[in-house]
């Protein structure tokens, strides 16, 4: 079998949608700023784009501001002060937080002031599901935007970031979505484009493909598409289970993404697992979040409750729509005889 790619929350396979629709973008020549007919069309097809995004967001009659990624996005929406998240929340929103608080060894967490709070739909590690309370300062949509139904116009949050990348679409491309009339200050300042809350020529190739996407995501969402891929995550952690009764699989009990599975070997590192299993040709994340390709102790583990030496025996497995059975069984048997490796020397 060649590689096979179980790493989709941290970046998705490029849609033959996303792609087609960027190759024809490429060919548009205009600057979207610009009055002559060529940036007209670039005009045109960008605000298309939005408008096919605002309606696979379900946030018709809400500002879509294009970013180069979730993380700006954050950046923007996010004033530094005064605002409260949880520990399980991703490096992009908690490091503008003033207060960090803990979750339910669940990863369940309970908003005491949601309109000075931040809180995601779904983790990326462990894949917990929230409830989002009204009147929400900010939600992270990023994970569960394409993989589980999400309306903006139904979520309670006054704004949501979202990112291309996780859902088909190109790297660098994302959006902060922001119910009309409410007041951004631009961080970026220039030109005024955005509707003067993010200046910079906009990407115009990226917009296109992440619009692509995003239309192509809500009709696999429709079509039942991550029901299969749920079923393939049962089959793997049952398979596993199987083999190592002592492995924990977070949030099992919770509501979760249909293709998250993380789980916890005590004693066996996820940084070695990751380097085993790729040595095996599976591509696939430590529970750990990593950045610029440095492994750290999962903060979102930790404000489960979970200590440092369980928090640092994470894997995550996170499968697609063109995940196969006969791929999620090969990587659970391949898992297995590595564990059965780990144990023969902890022994």
């Amino acid at each position: 079998m060649s590689r096979v790619y179980l790493d989709w929350n941290a970046t998705t396979p490029l849609r033959p949608e996303a792609k087609a629709a960027m190759v024809e973008a490429m060919d548009v020549v205009g600057n979207p700023s610009s009055v002559h007919a060529e940036g007209r069309a670039a005009k045109g097809l960008m605000e298309r784009a939005r408008k096919d995004l605002a309606a696979a967001l379900g946030a018709e009659g809400a500002d879509i501001i294009f970013t180069s990624s979730a993380t700006e996005a954050a950046a923007l929406a996010l004033p530094g002060k005064g605002i409260t998240c949880s520990g399980i929340e991703h490096d992009a929103i908690r490091s503008w937080c003033d207060e960090v608080l803990g979750s339910e060894i669940n990863g369940a967490v309970s908003v005491v002031d949601p309109t000075n709070s931040a809180l995601q739909v779904a983790n990326s590690e462990t894949g917990v599901i929230q409830d989002l309370p009204d009147g929400l300062f900010l939600t992270d949509a990023t994970q569960a935007f394409g993989k589980i139904p999400f309306a903006f116009n139904w979520c309670g949050a006054g704004m949501a970031i979202v990112s291309a990348h996780k859902l088909g679409g190109p790297k660098g491309i994302g959006a902060l979505v922001v119910k009309r009339g409410t007041d951004i200050e631009a961080r970026i300042k220039g030109g005024g484009q955005e509707m003067g809350r993010r200046s910079g020529t906009e990407n115009v190739v990226g917009i296109a493909g992440f619009a692509a996407a995003a239309k192509a995501a809500q009709r696999d969402l429709e079509a039942g598409t991550w029901a299969r891929v749920e079923k393939l995550r049962k089959i793997l952690e049952n398979t596993i289970a199987e083999s190592a009764n002592k492995t924990i699989f977070v949030g099992i009990d919770a509501n979760r993404l249909p293709n998250t599975s993380c789980f916890i070997t005590p004693g066996w590192k996820g940084e070695t697992q990751v380097m085993v299993m790729d040595l095996a040709g599976f591509a696939v994340s430590a529970g750990s979040a990593c950045s610029s390709g440095k492994v750290k102790t999962s903060a979102a583990l930790e404000a489960m409750g979970f200590d440092r030496d369980h928090a640092g025996c994470a894997l995550r497995v996170s499968l697609g729509p063109t995940t196969s059975e006969e791929e999620v069984r090969a990587f659970a048997k391949a898992w297995t005889q590595e564990y059965e490796k780990f144990r023969a020397r902890g022994r």
